[in-house]
């Protein structure tokens, strides 16, 4: 397989072969796409939108947020539940069984933040009782439950209720049914928050439950390498190779050599390469085409990096910096802030990848770029002074107003 085949093979397994809809999304588009998909990562950085909404919108273009938000985490919806898969993520609410074997071994102190197992170890009573008061009283937030003890470091700023809480959302004995505008989420029970007949589905052995993981992390990457597999639903190396060996055995992953590529790759046996793939999307840095650097960098020539927790003088390319897809290329980088205030999408910085026609790619920026905004309820698009494409974009914005 050709570099090239493999960039389009992956492009069209997440979504963006196929032109984007007329139409304002629906809810049941919205859907088809997450599960097209896997899973939308959740991220609690603000500075442009929250990272979950906008693969949506890089595939499908505007939606609306407060709709998709209405039926996400409606209770027995049959919509979307969040946990952790790659990172926190909303998943669809079918797959909830397959992940009972990570809830499971989160219950037994295993494959959770180090912090947490210790804290449900110590403090079991506490934990009992916290999920006793949820089962009481809830829906709860964790300031709801009310601090008990110290804090406990200065990043998240935990206390003793919040450590419990985490424990019981990791071993499945809590759900998320809301996150607020603050980014807190909700819990309940999951016989509160499931469907029916969701809740009541029989638990698939540990290895059937790993092994279709890592089916539709194939089906969503197309061709990948099986660290890339392992990576969609963050499974360790044992559980994510017994798993492709397995689909290999079964024919439903091919061994395929790609040009460039140092590692085996597998190909989705039901995969088609697409002739051309005409896509112009910004991308989040949480986007599932590119949240793994290596295969980015291996699909693209790309090299990307998330720099908001680099110093500012050790910035290359800006604080919140965004990929921008034209065609099956990576063609530039522009670093993005929502300035709510003044109603102002700002461009801090935009950056071009070398090589490319810098007018047409400003001219498709520059159209993304006022799409983006109309759907954030921002009314124009300033475009600061930094990166060898800023001046082409600006004249492009203003031909186009």
């Amino acid at each position: 397989m050709s570099a090239g085949e493999a960039r389009r093979l992956a492009l069209a397994a997440q979504g963006f072969a196929a032109s984007r809809p007329d139409l304002t999304p629906d809810w049941r588009g919205l859907r088809r796409m997450v599960k097209r998909l896997g899973l939308l990562q959740i991220d609690s950085v603000n500075v442009l939108i929250r990272a979950h909404y906008l693969p949506l919108f890089s595939r499908l273009g505007p939606y609306e947020r407060a709709h998709f938000d209405a039926r996400a985490y409606r209770r027995g919806s049959g919509g979307l539940f969040e946990y952790w898969a790659h990172e926190a993520s909303l998943i669809p609410v079918e797959h909830q069984p397959l992940l009972r074997w990570r809830m499971a071994r989160a219950e037994r102190l295993e494959g959770m933040w180090s912090g947490i197992a210790k804290f449900a170890r110590e403090r079991r009573d506490y934990v009992d009782a916290v999920l006793a008061r949820v089962a009481a009283d809830g829906p709860l937030t964790a300031a709801e439950i009310g601090e008990r003890g110290p804090r406990r470091g200065t990043w998240w700023d935990r206390h003793d209720g919040k450590f419990a809480l985490d424990y019981l959302f990791w071993a499945g004995k809590v759900m998320a049914i809301s996150r607020s505008n603050s980014f807190e989420r909700s819990y309940d029970l999951p016989e509160r928050v499931l469907p029916r007949r969701i809740f009541a589905a029989p638990t698939p052995p540990e290895v059937d439950a790993q092994r279709a993981l890592m089916r539709l992390a194939a089906k969503a990457l197309g061709v990948a390498t099986a660290k890339d597999l392992r990576d969609y639903f963050r499974m360790s190396p044992a559980d994510g190779q017994r798993a492709v060996e397995t689909l290999v055995e079964g024919g439903e992953l091919i061994p395929v050599t790609v040009a460039g590529w140092r590692q085996q790759a597998y190909l989705d046996a039901q995969a088609r390469v697409p002739r051309r793939v005409e896509a112009a999307a910004l991308l989040v840095p949480f986007d599932p085409l590119i949240w793994e650097r290596a295969r980015t960098e291996r699909l693209f020539d790309f090299r990307y990096r998330i720099e908001i927790y680099t110093p500012a003088p050790q910035r290359v390319h800006g604080y919140y910096v965004l990929p921008f897809l034209l065609g099956d290329a990576l063609v530039a980088r522009v670093d993005l802030k929502a300035d709510r205030a003044n109603a102002t999408l700002r461009v801090h910085a935009a950056h071009g990848e070398a090589g490319i026609d810098g007018g047409a790619a400003a001219e498709a920026l520059a159209r993304e770029l006022a799409l983006l905004a109309g759907w954030l309820g921002l009314d124009r698009v300033s475009v600061g002074r930094r990166g060898d494409l800023v001046g082409a974009l600006r004249g492009a914005l203003t031909s186009a107003s």
